[in-house]
This record gives C-alpha cells, structure tokens and sequence, in this order.
C-alpha cells in the first residue's frame, strides 16, 4: 500500500494536468475561497477600525440602560427577563449576588475581555454586571448550518463543473472529428454546437478535411488513371518483347526484359487494387468462403507451399468474403514469409481460427525479423527495410500495404509484431 499511494497520486497529478475542465474548476474554487477570504479580511478590518468608534458611545449608552433596568441591588428577576427577551448573557458578581446567566460559558467568551468597560459596569453597592451575546439562533443547531453551508459549496461546485463542460464539449467532439480525418474518414464532419472560438476552430477544422479530402481524391483518380493509361503501352512493350527471335545471342536480355515488364505490371495490378479498396466507395464482391479451403488452393499455387506448416480450424462455416480479394491477402502474406525464411531454422507458420465472431489469420516466419522501429511502417506504400531495394528481395513495397486495404476493406486489421524469431502478420476479419 505504501507504494500504491505514491502512484495513485501521480497518476492523479496526471490526469489533473491533462483535463482542462479539472483545472478550471480548480482555478473557480480556488478563486471564490480567495474572494471570500479577501473580502471577510476586510470587512473585519472595517469594522474594527473605524466602525468601532462610531459603535463605541452608541454601546456604551445601551449598556446603560441594560443596568438601570436591572436595578441597584441588582434584580436576578429582572435580569432573567432581559436573557430571555434579548439574545444577551449576563453575568452579576458582587457582596450581595453572584449570578450568571450561561454558567457553562469558558471566560474567554466573555466580551468584556476584549472590548475593556463597553460591556461592563459596576454599580454603586459594587456589584459588577457584565454583558455578552447569548445563544444565536446559528448556534444552535451549528451541525445543520454547516452541512448546509457544505451542501451549497458542493452543490455550486457541481454546477460549476456541469457549466464548465457543457463550455468545453466541442473539444471532445473536435478531438474525435481530428481522430476520424487522420484515418481518412471525411464523411461525418465536427457537429458545430456553438457560434464562438470554439464553434470557428470546428468550422475551420471542417473546411480543413473537406480541402484534404478533395485533395485526396484528386490524387487517388490521378494515380487511377496513370496506372490505367500505363496498362495498354505495357501490354504493346510486353507482347513484341515475347515475339523477338529466342536467339541464344538475345535470350538473357529478352528474359531480363519480360522480367521487368512483368514487375511492372504487377506493380500497376498492385496499384489499381490499393487505390480501389482506398476509396470509400470501395465494392466487395461477397460471398460465402471456406477460409481453409481457400487456404489450402493458394498453398497449392505457391512454388514453396508444400513447405508452410498449417494449423487450421476445420469446422470454421463459410464467412462472407470478397474471395479474390481475401486470396490476394493470403497469397502476399505467405510469399512475405517464404521470402524471409530462406535459411531459417523451421518453415513459416499459418494459423486459422476462431475468435468470437471474427477469425484470426497469422503467417510467421522463423527468420531474423525487422527492426522494432520499423514495424509501424512495413504497411505504409513503397516501404521496404532494404533502402538498396535489391532485386533478390523481390516486389516494390506494396503487398503488406494492399493486404492491410484488403484487412480494412472488410472491416478487420492488420497487425505486424517481432515473433523471435520471425516476423508475425496477424490479421482480424469481423
């Protein structure tokens, strides 16, 4: 427990520091107690000063009046008459009487301590009479006015707070909108709630992701219509390179030719698909898919497949998938991890199975992995961890990008984490 508290307090020093609603009712509190002491301060010291010799002939005339109505001998009958109609205290003490009227009151509660003769006199048999304040109606019950008093303090405290956050509620609704625009969600704006800073900050904001997201599909239809303007001269270049003489003087530069041309119509395949599941607009031809089944077919296809190690859920029913799409997924996924276990200890690894109503797909392979800062990175477009970007490596940087459209196009992601060995790609179809 004694090193439970110290964290429970940073953790809420934390929390203090980072909720501009704490700090404002912080500052409101402290400012009214501020406020209240400051003008008690000075009423007391009003009061004391100036006001005091104004009071001092008004009280001392008062107090006058108060003995001759007690009498000389002083009268207890009197001067119980005069507690009980006035909120007064009386306290008589001299060779004949010796009364007081609250006997339980501390000497130090007595006025005339502090104000000197005002509230004390002395008769002319000698008994002195002194006068202080009675029982006040607040004293009487002092538990029920201080819970009241607290009550209201709590009570304007939760009303401040409620203010406070009906003020600054456009911040959360700005803080989700910024959320939404950087995943590249522009179609539900900032709600505008208000017509003040906060309301134009969220205008501003709108305008902001409305431009980016023209920008966006400017780009997006560019980049469509290069890769498919680019489709039909590739094709033209593709087929006179096969109807060249397979001379045995020519054969490595056609062979190296055709290579290129085929990397470079993967590269555009690879492109227009990315683009097209990028859209909002994206279409998925859907039906119901036996993922192991399909897992199996594109092991079947692959050069290597036979070595790829398989734990898959047999009785997993049909989901509705996009299939093309989805083996597309599994095919770079798996030639991702065969590329990277050349010399590995074990073959890579794909597993199938059920999570709640999502099912889990993960290809690990045993190789050496990738370095943790550039994990986050291996699904952004054109990344490689090889600047050199040498050929043996194969492809340009888009396969783990197109898989993780292919995750989001169907409501799932993709994740990449180090295995240690290896490198895990994990992905969730809902």
């Amino acid at each position: 427990m004694r090193h439970a508290d110290p964290v429970a307090r940073r953790r809420w020093r934390h929390r203090w520091r980072h909720s501009l609603r704490a700090r404002l009712i912080t500052v409101f509190v402290l400012l009214a107690l501020a406020m209240a002491a400051v003008f008690i301060a000075g009423v007391q010291r009003a009061l004391s000063s100036g006001w005091r010799d104004a009071a001092r002939p008004i009280v001392a005339d008062y107090v006058d009046r108060l003995v001759a109505e007690i009498g000389n001998p002083p009268d207890v009958a009197r001067a119980q008459a005069l507690v009980a109609r006035l909120p007064l205290a009386v306290r008589i003490s001299g060779p004949g009487v010796n009364w007081d009227s609250h006997p339980n009151r501390t000497h130090r509660r007595w006025m005339d301590d502090r104000r000197g003769d005002w509230l004390s006199r002395t008769t002319a048999d000698g008994h002195r009479i002194t006068f202080g304040l009675g029982t006040l109606p607040w004293q009487r019950d002092p538990g029920g006015i201080g819970w009241l008093t607290l009550g209201l303090l709590l009570l304007l405290t939760v009303a401040a707070y409620a203010y406070v956050r009906k003020l600054l509620r456009p911040l959360d609704d700005i803080r989700a909108g910024a959320e939404r625009f950087g995943r590249g969600a522009f179609d539900t704006p900032i709600p505008l709630r208000r017509r003040d800073e906060l309301g134009d900050l969220a205008h501003r904001i709108n305008t902001m992701a409305h431009d980016l997201e023209g920008m966006l599909d400017a780009k997006r239809g560019l980049l469509l219509a290069l890769s498919h303007e680019l489709r039909s001269p590739l094709t033209r270049a593709r087929l006179n390179a096969e109807l060249l003489p397979a001379t045995s003087d020519h054969q490595t530069e056609r062979a190296a030719l055709l290579r290129d041309l085929n990397e470079m119509r993967d590269l555009i395949s690879d492109l227009l698909e990315s683009e097209r599941l990028a859209s909002p607009h994206a279409a998925l031809q859907r039906e119901p898919v036996d993922l192991a089944a399909l897992v199996r077919d594109v092991i079947a296809e692959l050069p290597a497949g036979e070595t790829v190690t398989l734990m898959l859920t047999e009785d997993l029913p049909p989901r509705s998938l996009d299939r093309a799409r989805v083996r597309l997924l599994v095919r770079n996924l798996l030639d991702n991890a065969l590329r990277y276990s050349a010399g590995a200890a074990q073959p890579p690894l794909l597993s199938l199975v059920a999570e709640g109503n999502a099912v889990r797909i993960e290809v690990r392979d045993f190789g050496s992995g990738v370095d943790a800062a550039q994990l986050e990175h291996l699904t952004e477009p054109f990344y490689r961890t090889d600047s050199a970007r040498q050929r043996a490596t194969g492809g340009v940087g888009l396969g783990m990008y197109l898989c993780r459209r292919v995750a989001e196009a169907h409501g799932g992601t993709l994740s990449v984490r180090n295995a240690q060995p290896g490198l895990a790609i994990t992905v969730m179809l809902a």
